[in-house]
Parts: C-alpha cells; sequence; structure tokens
C-alpha cells in the first residue's frame, strides 16, 4: 500500500518546475490529484497523461490565482472530481522583478493578488473543506531569509504566506490538519533561469555544500514527507530545502 493511497490532492501551479514534479510525486504515491494551471494548457495535459500513464490520477483546472472566484471554483471541482480533500499544496506564484522604487500599483496587485491573495484564499478552503488529519504544504522561498535586490514584491508575498501557513497550523491543529512550509533555494527552473543571469546561475553551485542546483523533485520529495503520515508530529514548521546554503 502506497503512503498517500485513498487522499485527495490539491496542487495550485502543477504544470511545470517544482508544481508538476510535486503533482507526479504525490500520484505515485497513491495520491489522486487535481492541480491548477493558467496559461499553458498543453503542458498540463503532458501532465495529466504521465501520471496516468504510471497509473496514477490527476486532473488539470485552469485557474487564475489573482481572482477570488477562480480559487473558489477549484475547491468546487476538487470536491466533485476527489470527493474529498485531504492534501492542499500552495505552489503557485508569479514574480515582477522591479527596483521597489520603480514598482507600480498594477506590479503589487498584481503579486500580492496572485501570491499572498490567492494562497490566503485556498488555504481559507482548506480550512473550511479539509477533512481531518490533512496536511498543508506551502512553497515559499529562501529570499524570505536572505532578501536579494529587485524582487521585494515576490519575496514579499512568500513572507506573509508563511506566516499564514503559521496560523493554520495553531488553528487547525485540534482537528490533527498539519500545516509547514518548504522553502528551496536555487531550483533549476524556469523562473529560476527567467529571474538571474546566466553568470549567477554558474556561481550558485559552489555557494552551495552539496554542489549543485537543486532539482524539482528534491523538494517534491520534502512536500512528500509533509504530506504523507511520517509528519504526523510536524506543524507550523519551515523546512529549508537548499542543499546547506547558505
Amino acid at each position: 500500500m502506497a503512503a498517500l493511497d485513498g487522499k485527495a490532492a490539491v496542487v495550485t501551479g502543477g504544470s511545470r518546475g517544482i508544481g508538476r514534479a510535486i503533482v507526479e510525486r504525490l500520484a505515485r504515491d497513491g495520491a489522486r490529484v487535481v492541480f491548477s494551471f493558467i496559461r499553458d494548457e498543453v503542458s498540463a495535459n503532458e501532465v495529466v497523461q504521465a501520471v496516468r500513464v504510471a497509473g496514477g490520477e490527476a486532473y488539470a483546472v485552469r485557474v487564475d490565482l489573482g481572482s477570488v472566484a477562480d480559487v473558489r471554483r477549484l475547491f468546487d471541482d476538487t470536491d466533485e472530481l476527489l470527493g474529498g480533500l485531504d492534501i492542499l499544496v500552495n505552489n503557485a506564484a508569479m514574480s515582477r522583478l522591479r527596483p521597489l522604487a520603480e514598482a507600480t500599483e498594477d506590479d503589487y496587485d498584481t503579486v500580492m493578488g496572485a501570491n499572498a491573495r490567492g494562497t490566503f484564499v485556498a488555504l481559507q478552503e482548506a480550512a473550511r473543506r479539509m477533512r481531518d488529519g490533512g496536511r498543508i504544504v506551502t512553497i515559499s522561498t529562501l529570499n524570505t531569509m536572505i532578501p536579494a535586490p529587485n524582487n521585494g514584491l515576490y519575496q514579499g508575498s512568500k513572507a506573509a504566506v508563511e506566516l499564514f501557513t503559521r496560523t493554520a497550523a495553531k488553528e487547525l491543529a485540534v482537528r490533527g490538519i498539519t500545516a509547514n512550509i518548504v522553502s528551496p533555494g536555487a531550483t533549476d527552473t524556469d523562473l529560476l533561469r527567467a529571474t538571474n543571469a546566466p553568470e549567477m546561475l554558474a556561481l550558485i553551485p559552489s555557494m552551495t555544500p552539496l554542489g549543485r542546483l537543486g532539482q524539482p523533485s528534491d523538494i517534491a520529495d520534502v512536500v512528500a514527507f509533509l504530506a504523507g503520515p511520517d509528519s504526523a508530529w510536524v506543524t507550523g514548521q519551515n523546512l529549508n530545502a537548499t542543499g546547506g546554503f547558505p
């Protein structure tokens, strides 16, 4: 029997990178998974097909995390498709690289709306719908501890969701629901490559004790632990998956 047999999971932003690795890992562990995507329907369908070829069950739902109605619909669709909720992984996020002095109101509203408000609403829905003994995992970033210039909106939104998740850990503990955070370091994704110069990408492995960039599967492995039965005594924590950096 697999660790997550019979469990129903939602993963936000599951069509690429870390999100895709999480969907595939949870499905491999026996969970039935609904995941969101916003634009790349081709990649989303590829994930569904890959999971099904491997003997799992996954469904893709187009969702704009900046829309409260869309986020709530994701959970309505999950109820219809899976008949309940046991696991939520808040993974989806977006960034706009701007110095603080140059960020516009639209930049703020877009990044905070998708990352902070979207995750807040997802946590609300999980608190209302999740079965007792469930698991919540929120993906953050090492940059809430080591801020980088020009990325304040993204980092600020992630700091917010860390606190939302820790609050959920306190409020939902009475029902045996755990809520934890995973903070990846430099992980080889499209987002990392879009927000870092090639010379920085070449330098990162030498700054990391394990001597390489992280892979999406490295983060998915940590999420799988927190989503599974072996993490029942772990809640309100932030696990750094950084290869030992800093």
